[in-house]
């Protein structure tokens, strides 16, 4: 588990030192060049810093590990953060939408040629990025890591758009003057677009969404491996951080004793952790196996 959030917050770093660059850059060149798409592209990198700041403050809290006032750990704190990723972006959206069509009917010169230069990078780099995150984030199941991966390749969009908005105005300045402004606005919309569904993922985590059946497959599998272990009556399972809690009803002969049934109900939450590694702890709770269809229960 540490190796895992140790692997994030390297992740984050690398993520920072990036769009750190790629913002100074891109703001500085947009500056000097006369290009607003460009500028535009800056601000959303600048928020990328910001965000993988975020990320790493959520990995470095969710390693905490469980006390007594939160003895299912701290691992929400990093979900918390990736949805804290999604108003930030969907903030960012906003300002740069309404700061790129504040002039978008002056009349100007039109950027340099070399304002182009900073956006290629830009767009190579973050696809580099975005790869590495997708990889890692899923890997340790982290959502603030996926949302930022989802950032990153959002990027990548709103990079190419900027250089496609910024080459027309280059190619006929006569008639395509604006299209450098609409291009920042469409970065700017973009970026709300994914911040709208970065939201959206992270409260389904906060909302404690089950896992998908695959999953759920596998934590009954793995349950049933155990001698004695005859049926489950019910699984559920909840992400808290990083990885999965799971509450699991598990049938028995109902003539062992409870001694015995404690012991496969041990060996069971053991074998799923085990086989499971996104599975953080299991409570077991001991059924008596054929009551339900003696009780009449489906």
């Amino acid at each position: 588990m540490a190796h895992t959030e140790e692997l994030g917050k390297k992740v984050s770093i690398l993520s920072m030192a990036v769009s750190a660059f790629l913002a100074v850059a891109k703001l500085i060149v947009g500056w000097l060049a006369g290009s607003t798409s460009v500028m535009a592209d800056g601000l959303e990198s600048a928020g990328d810093v910001a965000a993988s700041g975020f990320i790493l403050v959520g990995l470095t809290v969710a390693a905490r590990p469980p006390d007594e006032n939160h003895p299912y750990g701290h691992g929400r704190f990093e979900t918390l953060t990736g949805m804290a990723v999604g108003v930030g972006l969907a903030l960012m959206g906003v300002l740069i939408t309404w700061r790129s069509l504040q002039n978008v009917s002056a009349t100007h010169a039109p950027p340099a040629l070399y304002a182009i230069w900073p956006l290629i990078a830009s767009v190579l780099m973050k696809a580099a990025l975005a790869t590495y995150k997708f990889r890692v984030g899923r890997r340790i199941l982290s959502c603030a890591l996926v949302a930022d991966a989802w950032n990153d390749s959002v990027d990548i969009l709103s990079g190419s758009v900027a250089l496609l908005a910024v080459g027309l105005t280059l190619y006929d300045p006569s008639r395509f003057l604006a299209a450098d402004h609409y291009g920042g606005a469409a970065v700017g919309l973009i970026v709300i677009v994914l911040g709208l569904q970065v939201i959206r993922e992270t409260a389904l985590t906060l909302m404690d969404t089950m896992p998908d059946e695959a999953r759920m497959r596998d934590i009954r599998s793995a349950a049933l491996t155990i001698p004695g272990a005859l049926d489950v009556e019910k699984c559920f399972a909840r992400k808290t951080g990083l990885r999965y809690h799971v509450d699991l009803h598990l049938e028995v002969d109902p003539d062992l004793t409870v001694r015995r049934g404690h012991s496969i109900a041990e060996e069971v939450r053991n074998r799923v952790k085990e086989r499971l590694p996104w599975v953080q702890d299991v409570l077991v709770h001991v059924e008596p196996h054929g009551e339900r269809a003696w009780h009449g229960e489906p």
